[in-house]
């Protein structure tokens, strides 16, 4: 068996503790853009605002928001809105479930997305329909958990 020369030893040893001593470097000056922060918690509040943004942003119609604190214990707040194609419908609510990871870290929960016709994304608090309009219109949610004449809901777009 060989044995490696005393240089060789050296070698290794001065390498591992360049590798071990960088490991424990002391951090670098924090400038504010050179470590990301995690994502904060975000309140049923911040969360329908962020809803409300990305639809407006993404050009859903009809948005309508309902307040179901009091009348539900799924969530707070329950928003519809319309899109005007399935593949609309799709990206809106794939990049509305991007934004929501990216700015609060939720991880909601979608279901219908591959069809585009009514897409569910459930994110705890707020709870949000984006349909077609001819789906929109078969299924009348607003219908279910609006009163008559309730200005409980908020229409935009």
């Amino acid at each position: 068996m060989l044995q490696p020369s005393v240089g060789v030893l050296a070698a290794r040893i001065q390498e591992d503790n360049v590798l071990s001593l960088s490991s424990f470097a002391a951090p670098a000056a924090d400038d504010g853009a050179s470590m990301k922060t995690a994502p904060q918690p975000a309140s049923a509040d911040r969360t329908l605002a962020t809803v409300l943004a990305s639809l407006s942003d993404d050009k859903a119609e009809d948005i309508v928001q309902i307040d179901l604190r009091g009348k539900s214990e799924m969530g707070d707040y329950m928003v519809i809105a319309s899109g005007r194609s399935t593949r609309q419908v799709s990206a809106m609510s794939e990049k509305l479930t991007d934004r929501l990871k990216h700015e609060f870290g939720i991880l909601s929960k979608v279901e219908g997305k591959d069809s585009g016709d009514w897409v569910l994304i459930d994110t705890g608090d707020v709870i949000v329909h984006i349909f077609r309009p001819e789906v929109r219109d078969f299924y009348q949610l607003e219908k279910m958990w609006l009163s008559p004449g309730e200005d409980g809901a908020v229409k935009s777009g």
